[in-house]
Parts: C-alpha cells; sequence; structure tokens
C-alpha cells in the first residue's frame, strides 16, 4: 500500500467512527403522567433521574409520541382535552378541546386523527388534527377505555369494560364489524409485531384475552394465579410487546407485579415485584429495561430485564398513569 493512501485511510477512519457516533442517538427522556399533580414527569433515560415536570391539563393520563417524536401528546380526563408537549422544549405548546369523558386515545398511522373512548357517552370519537374538530362519532359499549388501531389504519379496536367486550371498527364506514367477547372489564392492548395476535388485559378477569386478527376469534386466554395472592387483587392492566413479538410484559395491577410472559407458549416465565398498584408499562428501545408507574405507590419501578427484577424505584408525582419511552 502506498503511503498516501494508507494515510487517508488512517484519517478517515477516525473520521468515521466520530460520524457513526454522532449518528447513535443517545438516551432521551422517559415520560410519566400523574394524575392528581396534573404533571408529566420527566426522567433522564441514561441517568434515570428527574430532569423536568411540565405541567399540563386536568387528570392527564394517556399519552402518545406523534410520528417524528417531536411532539408528546397528552389525554387529560378532566378537563376534557388533549395537551401537546414539545418534547425538545419540555412545556405545553397547544391544546385541543376534547369532550368530558374522554379516557384513552391512539394516533392514525398518518397522524392526522386523534381516536379517543368517550367514557360517559359511550363514544369512540375522532378528531381531525388539523382543524382541532370531531369528525365522527361511533356508538360503542358501555365505559369504553382501551383504543388501538391497527397498523394500516382500517381497524380500531376499542375496549368496553361494562360489556366485556372489544368492538372491532371499520374506519372507512365508522361502523363496528364485529363483538368479541373477553374476560370480566378489558382494560388496554398489545399487538404482536406480526399484527397476527391482539392481546387484551382483562382487569376483573386475571387475564389476558388472545385474539387472533385474521377472524377476530379469541384464540387462548393467559390467566394469572401468583401464589400468596387473593384472585380479586390480580387486575391486569397495562400491556407491552417486545420488537421481536417474543415476550408480553403484563402490569398485574393490586398484585403489584408484572409478570413476563413468553408469547409463544403463553407461559408466564417471571413475575417480577415492583411499587404499589402496578398501571402503565414503558419499555426501552434497547428493551433493556421496562418502566413501570405504580398508582399507589406515586413512583415508577426501574426494571432490569436481563437480571429479572426492580433495581431502582423513582418519585413520579401522585397517582403516576401511563409510560412514554422516548430513547
Amino acid at each position: 500500500m502506498n503511503k498516501p493512501l494508507r494515510t487517508a485511510i488512517l484519517f478517515a477512519v477516525p473520521l468515521l467512527a466520530c460520524a457513526m457516533a454522532a449518528s447513535a442517538k443517545e438516551p432521551g427522556n422517559v415520560f410519566i403522567s400523574s394524575e392528581k399533580d396534573h404533571t408529566v414527569t420527566v426522567l433522564d433515560a441514561k441517568s434515570q433521574q428527574q430532569v423536568g415536570v411540565i405541567k399540563t391539563c386536568k387528570r392527564p393520563r394517556d399519552m402518545r409520541l406523534t410520528g417524528d417524536k417531536g411532539k408528546l401528546l397528552v389525554l387529560c380526563g378532566d378537563d376534557g382535552s388533549v395537551a401537546i408537549i414539545d418534547v425538545a422544549a419540555k412545556k405545553v405548546v397547544d391544546k385541543i378541546k376534547l369532550q368530558e369523558g374522554a379516557e384513552m386515545f391512539d394516533l392514525s398511522p398518518d397522524g392526522k386523527t386523534l381516536y379517543f373512548s368517550n367514557e360517559d357517552d359511550a363514544l369512540l370519537v375522532a378528531v381531525d388534527l388539523a382543524s382541532k374538530k370531531v369528525s365522527k362519532e361511533i356508538k360503542v359499549g358501555e365505559e369504553p377505555e382501551g383504543v388501538l388501531i391497527s397498523r394500516d389504519g382500517k381497524i380500531i379496536y376499542v375496549t368496553s369494560e361494562v360489556a366485556s367486550l372489544v368492538h372491532v371498527i371499520d374506519t372507512a364506514s365508522g361502523k363496528v364489524i364485529k363483538n368479541i367477547q373477553v374476560d370480566k372489564r378489558p382494560r388496554r392492548f398489545a399487538l404482536t409485531p406480526d399484527g397476527k395476535e391482539l392481546w387484551v388485559t382483562n382487569e376483573l378477569g386475571a387475564s389476558v384475552s388472545i385474539i387472533r386478527t385474521t377472524d377476530h376469534t379469541v384464540a387462548h386466554t393467559v390467566r394469572f394465579e401468583p401464589k400468596g395472592f387473593r384472585a380479586d387483587d390480580i387486575t391486569p392492566v397495562g400491556v407491552t410487546m417486545s420488537r421481536d413479538g417474543k415476550t408480553a410484559f403484563v402490569a398485574l395491577g393490586k398484585a403489584n407485579h408484572v409478570a413476563v410472559v413468553d408469547v409463544g407458549t403463553r407461559a408466564v416465565r417471571n413475575l417480577v415485584l415492583v411499587g404499589k398498584r402496578a398501571w402503565g408499562l414503558g419499555l426501552s428501545r434497547d428493551e433493556a429495561t421496562l418502566y413501570v408507574a405504580n398508582g399507589l405507590s406515586d413512583d415508577v419501578s426501574v426494571v432490569d430485564i436481563a437480571k429479572g427484577r426492580a433495581v431502582k424505584s423513582v418519585k413520579a408525582g401522585r397517582v403516576p398513569h401511563s409510560v412514554v419511552v422516548d430513547d
């Protein structure tokens, strides 16, 4: 190798290393909504220390990042609105009035429409984000809660707590095309990465219903029976899925544990002790850390997934509800 070429390569290698380091995303933030403090607590994902508290609207609950991750949308139940937070600035930059009784929501894949459940009026409501106007109202069962849109945007799933149903709604027509009977008080959803299974937590059924999305029938029910707990203390709510679709994490509510479930075998691999009333869940980008919002101990448990245990507890306002990880 001639000297000029060797010199060029030696000079280029450090530059390439610098470029790769610059393009690698540094750990960002973890956002936790606090129902009683009307705030969103911000943690640094690397240090897991609090770096900010954002005043929102009354009783912030469900949260979603926009597709570009530039904005965080926070639904506030007690004033029926969505606060829009600028992620970089860590402050509310806009609000959209919804309706009283707003519970949970999801965003269409194109980011143009927000769909939320109205618990008081038993509705799924569509809001055009550009005009901030209601574009559609769809009647569903009593006390709707969970809302999830399929990845192609063609189907919306909504839980009805009182009717113990999952409603399957055609987005184009705005009609309920099927009602799926599940266990008592269904709450939240998670889709497997291939979109073939919909996991639904049943708070008063101590279970998860697994629905085939091809024919919208219940394929299996995972029941949770941790030793030492009464059945009415096992109240699954939050659920999230690993990117490879092999592991599901289910927050067991008053049982103060998170169940780690093998998706393929449906077996509970581990039960992780966390804080009081484990509720919302958030998984880090590298899937090494699970954040668990504990509604009755006013904190977030930081779970090391490899170790299979909580390694830290961080205060997160009164009655933390949901967790969004932006790292």
